[in-house]
């Protein structure tokens, strides 16, 4: 086989480049591991950037998410003293979407289905060669069958256990890490939202998070130690460790119901450079990961695409070849800036192990700005709704 961009997991960030070279005519192979039912079945993120909402919509895949997404202005922040909110509108005339990443991957294969999309899935041992040369490859198998694409550019999709960062050479590779003492334990259950909006909740007894995916699904998460394990936790515990932690009026107000899925989900801050090695350049979460905490993770992954996708247009289309050079520096002034919301949010709102007074009291002070003072909403507004490119 031979195509123009190989492009490694069918993921949202593969499917949504996929989708937008189809559509610029430029021809892709798509090769995911899984099959496309083990990927839909992924339960992940639901808030989206208005940027990520508007590369949908130019992707040709946003129909259903402006049908069905709750386009959110604002949050709430729950404290000790009570709760706030921070308005989007007021902070940056910003808004974001509430919308499953489930259904955004939906989306995107349906979309990908529509124009013809060559999508390979559950293809064995994906490795690629040459990268670092002028006839880059990928080899796999299916269905036991050897297979190889040869291309003109790889894009690495495939998440941070796949193939395309390791193929980056070790010496190349400067890699930054923060690991976070706790996890998030989270519930999905087919109950009425807690709120209209969103409620980030600092509490002694830990953090918690009040979110949704529709008027009809809900999803909620609590602060849990590193060594806690899903089967320790029961429906029951969860909804009555949850309430302790949520605003009393909105507590008494909780509707409790059945868990679809439950899961733990540790919490740290990753980023690998270069995010391209000669005609390799990995994508998302190949590339970077979030504390979910500021909801970046998908959203960093679609400005990945965007600048991918504008290098790759501009030098297969246009014959600029030092667009695609400016790929690696580009994503990754973005990214470090949502890193540093996340931490920031990771480290506003969660109790620490070794947190003492002091910090205890400074976390106070900071809410207290948060509340009062107009220009710390709308850093916080700007940084949520997303970064400008």
């Amino acid at each position: 086989m031979k195509t123009q961009v190989a492009i490694i997991g069918g993921g949202p960030a593969g499917l949504l480049l996929s989708q937008l070279l189809n559509r610029a005519g430029i021809a892709t192979i798509l090769v995911e591991k899984h099959s496309r039912a083990h990927v839909l079945a992924r339960i992940r993120a639901g808030v989206l950037e208005q940027s990520t909402v508007e590369l949908m919509r130019e992707a040709g895949a946003g129909a259903r998410m402006d049908r069905e997404g709750l386009p959110h202005d604002g949050c709430n922040l729950s404290t000790a003293h009570g709760m706030f909110r921070v308005d989007f509108s007021e902070g940056c005339n910003a808004q974001v979407m509430v919308y499953g990443q489930t259904e955004l991957t939906k989306d995107l294969y349906d979309a990908q289905d529509a124009i013809g999309a060559t999508i390979i899935d559950e293809a064995e041992d994906v490795a690629l060669h040459g990268v670092d040369g002028d006839a880059p490859s990928v080899t796999f198998r299916k269905n036991g069958a050897p297979q190889r694409i040869d291309c003109d550019y790889i894009a690495g999709c495939d998440g941070f256990h796949g193939a395309s960062r390791p193929t980056i050479p070790a010496g190349v590779r400067h890699e930054f890490e923060k690991v976070y003492p706790f996890g998030w334990l989270g519930l999905l259950s087919p109950t009425r939202p807690a709120a209209k909006e969103l409620i980030y909740a600092n509490h002694p007894r830990g953090f918690a998070l009040a979110s949704m995916r529709s008027h009809s699904l809900s999803r909620y998460y609590i602060q849990v130690p590193s060594s806690a394990r899903v089967e320790d936790w029961s429906d029951e515990d969860f909804w009555g460790e949850l309430k302790r932690r949520l605003p009393a009026s909105v507590a008494a107000t909780l509707e409790i119901g059945p868990s679809i899925e439950k899961s733990i989900a540790p919490l740290r801050s990753f980023v690998s450079e270069p995010m391209r090695w000669g005609r390799l350049f990995i994508v998302g979460d190949a590339a970077h990961i979030v504390p979910p905490t500021g909801a970046k993770g998908l959203n960093l992954a679609a400005s990945d695409v965007r600048y991918l996708y504008e290098a790759l247009t501009a030098t297969i289309l246009n014959g600029d070849v030092q667009a695609l050079d400016h790929y690696s520096d580009r994503a990754l002034t973005r990214i470090w800036g949502a890193m540093r919301f996340s931490w920031w949010m990771t480290s506003l709102l969660h109790r620490f192990p070794d947190q003492s007074d002091f910090d205890q009291k400074i976390q106070e002070s900071e809410l207290h700005q948060l509340e009062t003072l107009q220009s710390a909403r709308a850093t916080m507004a700007i940084n949520y709704t997303g970064l400008p490119y």
